[in-house]
């Protein structure tokens, strides 16, 4: 199967809890939540709104890097990137979040060789903190930070791992999607072929079967264990 690449979100789908949010809610000023509400509104764009969230931002480095360091990813992930190299298909981050966050994470577990594409964050030395988005794309219908289908288009076939608004796009353009919490729904609704998981035991049981996933035209059996949160 050495012709599929594997595309993995990484806030809520590689670690268990948004990192965004986490350096947000512990460092910058109260505006951010408003920000934020714009968004979910649909009134901007995530690349517009987390360039205003990371500059509101007060915490020197060894801060945030002591944030960074508590948060734990799923567990089953390390051996998931093992299983996945071994069957031949690579595995790339493609996230909306914070480049050098998940750098440091994924560092943490052995994994500083994944390739990332994700927003950058820079730190101004002291207290500062910008973002620039370097995988932004002008006609991306998400105004995205990095936009995921432009990404997913460069490779020949795509199973793309993801679980809430930042994959409902690049979904309809994989070829293949293990769905977490949120994009479970959004890939029903939306006709996507799909497997739902619960974590990354899941992906790397279901790595097996892909092809016979993706040639396969009867009605899902979901797992009964899969919530929908």
């Amino acid at each position: 199967m050495h012709d599929w690449t594997i595309l993995c979100d990484f806030d809520g789908t590689i670690a268990l809890d948004d990192v965004t949010d986490a350096l947000l809610s512990r460092f910058a000023l109260p505006e951010w939540e408003a920000i934020e509400a714009r968004w979910r509104d649909g009134a901007i764009g995530s690349r517009e709104c987390m360039t205003a969230q990371v500059a509101l931002i007060d915490a020197s480095l060894d801060e945030v890097d002591a944030v960074l360091d508590a948060l734990p990813i799923d567990p089953a992930f390390p051996g998931f990137v093992a299983e996945a190299r071994r069957q031949g298909m690579p595995v790339q981050i493609v996230s909306d979040g914070l480049d050098y966050a998940i750098r440091r994470i994924l560092a943490r577990h052995g994994l500083s060789d994944l390739p990332i594409r994700a927003n950058r964050l820079l730190h101004d030395g002291t207290r500062g903190w910008q973002l620039a988005s370097p995988h932004a794309d002008a006609a991306c219908g998400e105004a995205s930070g990095t936009c995921k289908c432009a990404i997913a288009r460069g490779h020949d076939r795509v199973l793309m791992i993801g679980d809430g608004l930042s994959d409902f796009c690049v979904s309809g353009v994989a070829d293949f999607v293990f769905a977490k919490k949120k994009l479970i729904t959004h890939c029903r609704r939306a006709g996507i072929p799909h497997r739902p998981i619960v974590d990354f035991s899941d992906a790397c049981a279901l790595l097996d079967t892909l092809p016979e996933l993706v040639g396969d035209t009867l009605p899902e059996l979901f797992p009964l264990r899969v919530h929908l949160a």
